[in-house]
């Protein structure tokens, strides 16, 4: 029996400051060393045959953490964004980062633009990095765009449906998650990717971040291939 691969897995990466806590370490630690399992997940994943994998690094809620740990992870997401441009083309990846960029520096902007553009050629794993994105934040930025579009008259009221509305969000042109994956227990989406979670299955595991490694990944998938998916009562063979 040969395993049924998701094109693209999802990852709400939970858990760092209490493995860190658990070893006595401070919460920067955690999301230091949960920085570097990025890689090696990532590497799995393509390893595996998935195509797209997206992580969610900073929510638009994560403002709301003290600010040491804030300024702790912003210095740390620029650092893992600079020195993503040589991991990237050593693994052939490209990388693109959704969520609202206005409210990160200019220099942090700058960064984004220059990984993306070095990055967007290669063609292998898709990864993209959800960095000061919320899902009701990222629905109602696509609105106000396609409100503009309205008035504009670049769109008719007549034609707005799913696939025109999903051309203003965040993920357009990336295919929605097959699989959600969230770490370290809990067991909620924390207003991640909503929309394009609709038809996801769902994955929780105890494992904090920092210790989710390929077996861990492979077993997700192994999860995820014993589900029964149906779309519209019709049922989805996940083993071929």
């Amino acid at each position: 029996m040969n395993m049924k691969i998701p094109q693209h897995v999802a990852i709400i990466l939970d858990g760092n400051g209490r493995w860190a806590k658990s070893k006595g370490m401070p919460r920067n630690y955690g999301h230091t060393m949960g920085a570097k399992n990025v890689e090696t997940v990532c590497k799995a994943a393509h390893d595996m045959g998935i195509k797209y994998v997206t992580m969610y690094a900073f929510s638009t809620e994560n403002w709301n953490r003290p600010e040491s740990e804030v300024s702790a992870l912003m210095k740390l997401l620029e650092s893992y964004l600079k020195n993503c441009i040589k991991t990237a083309d050593r693994n052939n990846m490209r990388v693109r980062v959704i969520g609202d960029t206005t409210r990160l520096t200019e220099k942090f902007r700058n960064q984004i633009a220059e990984l993306e553009e070095a990055s967007k050629k290669n063609d292998g794993l898709n990864l993209q990095i959800a960095i000061n994105y919320g899902s009701r934040d990222e629905m109602i930025r696509a609105m106000q765009r396609m409100a503009d579009d309205l008035l504009s008259g670049k769109v008719n009221k007549e034609d707005i449906s799913e696939p025109v509305f999903e051309n203003y969000l965040d993920t357009a042109g990336i295919p929605d998650p097959d699989l959600l994956i969230r770490t370290s227990g809990e067991q909620r989406l924390s207003n991640y990717l909503l929309w394009q979670l609709a038809y996801s299955e769902f994955y929780f595991t105890d494992v904090p971040w920092p210790d989710f490694g390929k077996e861990e990944l492979e077993k997700a998938v192994e999860a995820y291939n014993k589900r029964d998916r149906r779309f519209g009562g019709l049922k989805e063979e996940t083993n071929v």
